[in-house]
């Protein structure tokens, strides 16, 4: 497992909202999507990564390749990539060994992204719990960095794309030592803001949930490992 050390300054830009981030190298890094079995649609909008990927380099100095891959959740690829991002609307599938290649990812300074599609829910959740059963999965608090370390949310929650079952939007977290290692957004559904070439969202409902990427993405890359 490679252990990704990227380093970023933070600093306020002058009569702006945002931050912005150096880094330490030059040499970009690829995030992936992971693939899985159990007829879920793991493949579903397809342009959602390459957009937030577009997105945030726009707007942070980011060293991030504008090119993404698919890599199997049991393969020892993903061990590459210090971001996985997990979506569809259905079941999912996973054995011992993906299980267990899942968790040494983690364990070894790894982070994933889960995104509720719409019909994920039931499925994800008891995979989820099952990676690390002696930690919590719990709600996110209002005020946690990913809510404002580059763009501000002050409602403390993840943009509602997406009505699904009218609940309000929710991202749950799972934490090993100390350190955030999966986020799972749950009525919320920002990958679809993502897809704004597919799903007709508003403009100011594509805003946020690529501002919610980005903060997503940096807090991913500059959490303790």
């Amino acid at each position: 497992m490679k252990i990704f050390i990227i380093l970023f300054t933070v600093f306020a830009f002058l009569a702006s909202d945002a931050k912005a981030l150096t880094y330490s190298d030059d040499e970009e890094f690829k995030i992936a999507r992971l693939q899985y079995r159990g007829g879920g649609d793991w493949y579903t909008t397809p342009t959602a990564l390459t957009n937030l990927i577009n997105y945030a380099k726009d707007h942070i100095p980011l060293a991030l390749s504008p090119e993404y891959d698919d890599v199997h959740i049991g393969s020892s690829d993903i061990h590459d990539y210090p971001f996985l991002y997990l979506t569809g609307h259905g079941n999912i599938d996973v054995n011992t060994a993906e299980l267990d290649n899942l968790r040494q990812y983690l364990e070894n300074g790894g982070f994933l992204y889960v995104d509720d599609d719409y019909g994920l829910d039931e499925f994800v959740r008891p995979i989820l719990k099952d990676i690390f059963p002696d930690e919590e999965f719990v709600e996110l608090p209002h005020d946690h960095p990913i809510y404002s370390n580059v763009f501000e949310f002050p409602d403390g929650r993840p943009p509602k794309v997406h009505e699904h079952d009218g609940k309000p939007p929710q991202a749950f977290g799972i934490h090993r030592d100390g350190r955030l290692v999966v986020l799972y957004t749950y009525e919320s559904n920002p990958a679809d803001g993502w897809a704004y070439d597919k799903h007709d969202n508003p403009e100011e409902i594509v805003e946020a949930a690529l501002r919610f990427g980005v903060n997503l993405l940096v807090y991913a890359f500059t959490s303790e490992r």
